[in-house]
């Protein structure tokens, strides 16, 4: 199984490129993040006709959005209610035996201040509530893919010491992550083959214009595998050359195969 994973930003705007990505890496499964559009206007069809036409979509106007689409099917699709929100944030599916989660934790603001800023409470509150949410689930194998809007490791970003108190590299956000990924025993696919400390990122802002020089990145979309799965891991690919297509997005997509 090939699969990717993409913060598309507007999966009607950036539909042209999403095509360019099913040409070029033709993924089994490809898990979207932030489509920006209701259910009734994904363009499914569209997709359908590209090979995915096994498709769970979780969507809403303008904001959020997450979807599955796969060449096989998907089964038990469930979408989730996270901190008392249906903000189309978590939907899952069964794809060939495997679970696979599909997740856009909220970015939090820009203060990373929880007293001040109700954005970053909630993102810390989504984080928590999936940290205890995890161990409650049945045993068996399992992918979480998504923005995940955290860059955990020190060479997840362009200067750990600068971001240390930066919304998506504070200790806050960073403690919540690895007790998250350790309720979960949660595997990261894309580390196991580019570890520490090779710098990797797959987010750069849209206001630096010279993104690819200034280089000032984050790691922020992740591929999670339980233990089981871990063995049958064969590459990772991290596709750059997506942020400088025109009209991108501010992420690129991510790419593991099994």
């Amino acid at each position: 199984m090939k699969l990717a994973t993409w913060n598309i930003n507007s999966v009607r705007l950036r539909l042209p490129l999403l095509k360019r990505l099913i040409a070029d890496q033709s993924p089994d499964v490809i898990c979207l993040q932030e489509t920006k559009c209701a259910d009734e206007f994904f363009p499914a069809d569209e997709l359908a006709a590209a090979g995915y036409k096994h498709q769970a979509i979780w969507g809403q106007k303008s904001y959020n959005g997450v979807a599955i689409l796969s060449r096989a099917p998907v089964t038990d699709i469930q979408t989730y209610t996270r901190v008392g929100k249906d903000d189309c944030r978590h939907i899952s599916g069964r794809v060939n035996g495997v679970e696979i989660h599909n997740a856009y934790i909220p970015a939090g603001g820009y203060e990373p201040d929880p007293v001040i800023n109700p954005k970053f409470q909630h993102k810390l509150d989504f984080v928590d509530e999936l940290a205890a949410w995890w161990p409650e689930q049945q045993a068996g194998a399992k992918i979480l893919v998504g923005d995940l809007n955290i860059a955990p490791l020190e060479h997840d970003v362009w200067d750990s010491k600068k971001m240390h108190n930066v919304v998506s590299h504070t200790p806050a956000e960073r403690t919540r992550f690895a007790a998250m990924q350790k309720s979960g025993g949660w595997h990261d696919a894309v580390r196991h083959f580019y570890p520490e400390p090779e710098k990797l990122y797959t987010w750069w802002t849209y206001r630096q214009p010279d993104w690819q020089g200034v280089n000032k990145g984050r790691r922020l979309d992740h591929i999670w595998v339980t233990p089981d799965l871990a063995p049958a891991l064969k590459s990772a690919q991290i596709l750059k050359t997506m942020r400088g297509a025109e009209q991108p997005s501010d992420h690129i997509p991510i790419i593991v195969e099994f």
